[in-house]
């Protein structure tokens, strides 16, 4: 049996720098584009301010996640219904639909720090 289109990623998971999670922005999701770059000047604005790196790690540590889950169309597509039942459920239907976005946030921050065993 093979994969549906929809199952294959997108793009390769690009290495965790700013550049290389930017092209990807750009070529999978662009309409994401200006927050990312909003992201980044607050990022690189706090680090500044506060002469740590933190912000802009944690910049970079979200962004990969972001790429992680818009590269699978299928995996993007359940996000976004997850998260529109998180803003629109009765609580029983935002409880669930919140833990399982919390699953599928778990296993991308696996998989992009490397320990997911792909």
């Amino acid at each position: 049996m093979t994969a549906s289109a929809s199952d294959q990623p997108l793009i390769p998971q690009p290495p965790s720098t700013v550049a290389a999670l930017r092209q990807a922005v750009a070529q999978i999701a662009p309409a994401a584009l200006p927050a990312f770059t909003r992201e980044l000047d607050q990022a690189a604005d706090q680090a500044r301010l506060g002469s740590d790196l933190g912000p802009l790690r944690r910049f970079i540590a979200h962004w990969a996640v972001f790429v992680q889950i818009q590269r699978l169309p299928r995996l993007a597509s359940r996000f976004r219904e997850l998260e529109a039942q998180v803003a629109a459920g009765d609580a029983d239907e935002v409880r669930a639909a919140a833990a399982q976005l919390g699953r599928i946030l778990d296993e991308a921050r696996e998989a992009v720090s490397g320990t997911g065993g792909e």
